[in-house]
């Protein structure tokens, strides 16, 4: 009698809910091949736009996880479990988890924006956070700068994406600006010579840019001069110190005085 009960009840229930499991079943996989497909699509797509390297497994990564979730969701749908519990326990989750790791989701957003939007890139010499360095490396949560004076620095990208930066090496010049002060008594016209010379014999200034050189300001006690010249990026830290140098010695090897200290 029990037998017949248990058969009866499975009979039942495959005469209920059969159909359902079938189709279920049919719908299971179909959407297995179909994000198979869709994982070779998006890799093909990726690799063709060159988007960088670091986001192509996190959004492949990301789309097929969502994929395989949504899948299974149907398809328990479709059987006829009810899944409004497990929806409820999903988004509830995902809250939390997103008011835990905000900082980290804010860093994560700003390392995805950057390597998309590419305000810069690796080997590019960028100021940013007070900070200045040759970018060595450009992770999901963090950008990783070396300093002239070989110092590592490390940047969370939220941080980074959301404030200036400038990219010195994007343009493939750079002004070269620098101040000095000479005495009111000062041959002001042999002073400029003097300081042109010194441009045209420094060979990382590039010649075919403009040069300026001139009084910018009156102190009490000297006259202010600015010399602005246009060098390579790369160059400019070694081509302001040879310039300086040889400005100094030059104006004082042709009598040009000096203001007196104090």
């Amino acid at each position: 009698m029990k037998l017949q009960n248990i058969y009866d009840r499975a009979h039942s229930w495959l005469f209920v809910h059969g159909p359902g499991l079938v189709f279920g079943l049919i719908v299971l996989f179909i959407g297995l091949w179909v994000i198979k497909f869709l994982r070779s699509r998006l890799k093909a797509r990726m690799s063709k736009r060159k988007l960088h390297s670091s986001v192509q497994p996190f959004f492949l990564s990301l789309t097929i996880t969502a994929s395989y979730v949504l899948l299974i969701i149907v398809v328990m749908d479709i059987v006829g479990f009810q899944v409004t519990g497990l929806t409820t326990i999903i988004g509830a989750f995902s809250v939390a988890a997103g008011l835990a790791l905000s900082g980290t989701f804010q860093n994560f957003a700003g390392g995805v924006l950057i390597l998309l939007l590419k305000p810069f890139e690796v080997d590019d010499y960028i100021v940013a956070q007070a900070q200045e360095g040759k970018v060595t490396s450009i992770q999901i949560f963090y950008t990783v700068l070396l300093t002239v004076d070989n110092k590592t620095i490390i940047i969370p990208n939220g941080k980074l994406f959301n404030e200036v930066i400038v990219n010195v090496s994007r343009e493939s010049k750079r002004r070269l600006d620098f101040e000095f002060k000479l005495a009111y008594a000062a041959d002001i016209d042999k002073a400029k010579q003097i300081v042109l010379d010194a441009i045209n014999k420094t060979t990382d200034v590039l010649k075919d840019y403009p040069v300026r050189v001139g009084i910018i300001g009156l102190e009490v006690d000297s006259l202010r001069f600015t010399v602005n010249v246009w060098v390579e990026p790369d160059n400019f830290l070694n081509t302001k110190i040879a310039l300086m140098e040889s400005i100094i010695k030059d104006l004082g090897a042709g009598g040009i005085a000096f203001p007196k200290p104090g």
